[in-house]
Formats: structure tokens, C-alpha cells, sequence
């Protein structure tokens, strides 16, 4: 999909959302509502992918046909004022999993996009370590035996290995491990390897035409975007793609900070 032909004749647009297919705290129709009565031009509704574990926030496979009805019946309800799209944030577990997979590639999606939530434990165990920092904690203990560089190099070989597989469009938040990772070891995104790991994913993302998404969702609550404000030049000065999303869970937060990461981008470039 080429978001940047679309953005280009707007900024009222944002195409990664969560809804009541997921973990979102609203439904689609809600969203959509939101959206036309905002006077958005395009609008993606992105939840998060099927996995073959067991995930409180993931929408199921039995979900899928239900999912894409709605957008359909959304696309058709609203034609002339909103364009909607049907995508989904699909997560990338290993190789045996992720957006190249076929099961994804089969689906009728206008976009996909790739993001990491999981990784493995040094058990091979499955953990989500992309929630509240509360919950982080806790599995630091219960699953990572407190090795944070254990998790943070995890984190960017899956994400690093997500991109070589491609299968998408678009990388959701790329270094969203350093906001749980500085709450548990404040610095570690200076550190020289730190900085190294997001460096070479960047690396990555230059050489494989993949759009980047800025998100705003924790920046009103924790002052921080992803990726880090500190990267954004070199993404843009390598002619990286770069849209704007807000990553909502609630129809209010549609929006949510997208206009202060446009303020700070033009302000860098």
C-alpha cells in the first residue's frame, strides 16, 4: 500500500486502531462515527492478529470473516465522506509466524502492518512484554530471571528477523521496548549497545522500502513516541517513509498527539 500518496493530499488520516475485535475499548462503528464526524479521509482499522497462543488481546481467527464484514459494511456506509481501510497488526513470533505467513497473505487486507509484542523466554516460553510497566516487572522475574539485556536483544533480533521475512507495509512502534526497559533500568537507551540494536534495525528498515510509523500513544501520558524522537532524521534524510498514527484504543484518541509529532517533524526536517 502506498500510504505516502495517500498523505500527501491529507493529514487527516491515521491507520493503526484497536477496536472490540481486540483489545480495543469500543466498537468499530463507534470508531468509525469518530472518524467521519472528525472529517478524516482515511481511516484504518488494525487489530491485532490471530495467534496460535493464548492472548487476552488478540483478536481470533473465528473473528476474521466477522471483522472484514464490518469493514465492508463501513466502506459502503460511509463512501464519499471517510475511506476505511481493513488491516490488522499482525505479530511476529518466530518463524513459524508472523505477516509473511500464508494464513495472511491469503486474507483480503488493504495493509498489514508488523509489529513485535512477544518474545521468547530463555525457555522458549511466549511472553507478552509489551504492557504496563507493572505487569513488565513481574515477568522480568517470572519468565526473564531479571536479565533486561536478555529482553532488549530479544526484542530487536525478532523485530530485525519480522523485517527479513517481510510480509507487510508498515513497522509499528520500532523501539517500544526502551520505555519498559528504561522504567526498569534508567539509561539503558543510552547505552552504547542499546543504541547499536535500534541503529541496526534502522539499518534494516532502509534497505527494505518498509514505512515507518511514528506513534503517539504514549506521548501525553509518558512524553515519548516511537520510535524515539532522536531518530527521526536519519529516517527521513535515508528517504524512509514516515506516517503519523495514534495506535487508539478509544474513539477520543483518534488523534490523540498526532498533530505535536507533526509539529516536531517539521520543526527536524
Amino acid at each position: 500500500m502506498d500510504f505516502i500518496t495517500l498523505i500527501n493530499s491529507s493529514t487527516a488520516y491515521n491507520f493503526h486502531s484497536h477496536t472490540q475485535f481486540c483489545d480495543g475499548r469500543a466498537t468499530m462503528a463507534e470508531f468509525a462515527a469518530e472518524a467521519v464526524a472528525r472529517g478524516f479521509t482515511h481511516y484504518g482499522f488494525s487489530p491485532h492478529s490471530p495467534v496460535p497462543i493464548e492472548s487476552p488481546c488478540n483478536m481470533s481467527m473465528e473473528q476474521v470473516p466477522m471483522f472484514l464484514d464490518e469493514v465492508a459494511r463501513l466502506k459502503a456506509l460511509y463512501a464519499g465522506q471517510t475511506q476505511f481501510y481493513s488491516a490488522m497488526e499482525i505479530d511476529y513470533l518466530g518463524n513459524e509466524w508472523g505477516p509473511s505467513h500464508p494464513y495472511f497473505q491469503t486474507l483480503p487486507l488493504d495493509y498489514r502492518i508488523g509489529s513485535v509484542h512477544f518474545i521468547p523466554a530463555q525457555d522458549g516460553t511466549l511472553v507478552d512484554i509489551d504492557g504496563r510497566y507493572d505487569s513488565f516487572r513481574r515477568k522480568m522475574d517470572e519468565h526473564f530471571h531479571g536479565d533486561i539485556r536478555y529482553v532488549v536483544n530479544t526484542f530487536y533480533d525478532q523485530s530485525h528477523a519480522m523485517v527479513e521475512a517481510g510480509g507487510f507495509d508498515l513497522i509499528g512502534h520500532l523501539d517500544k521496548i526502551g520505555h519498559n526497559a528504561s522504567h526498569y533500568h534508567p539509561g539503558i537507551e543510552h547505552e552504547p549497545w542499546y543504541q547499536n540494536r535500534v541503529d541496526q534495525l534502522i539499518d534494516a528498515l532502509i534497505d527494505s522500502g518498509l514505512t515507518v510509523e511514528i506513534n503517539t500513544k504514549a506521548w501525553t501520558d509518558h512524553h515519548r513516541m516511537f520510535p524515539a524522537i532522536r531518530h527521526w532524521k536519519r529516517l527521513h534524510q535515508a528517504g524512509v517513509p514516515i506516517i503519523v498514527n495514534s495506535d487508539a484504543h478509544v474513539p477520543a484518541l483518534i488523534d490523540a498527539s498526532r498533530r505535536d509529532a507533526m509539529a516536531i517533524m517539521e520543526q527536524l526536517f
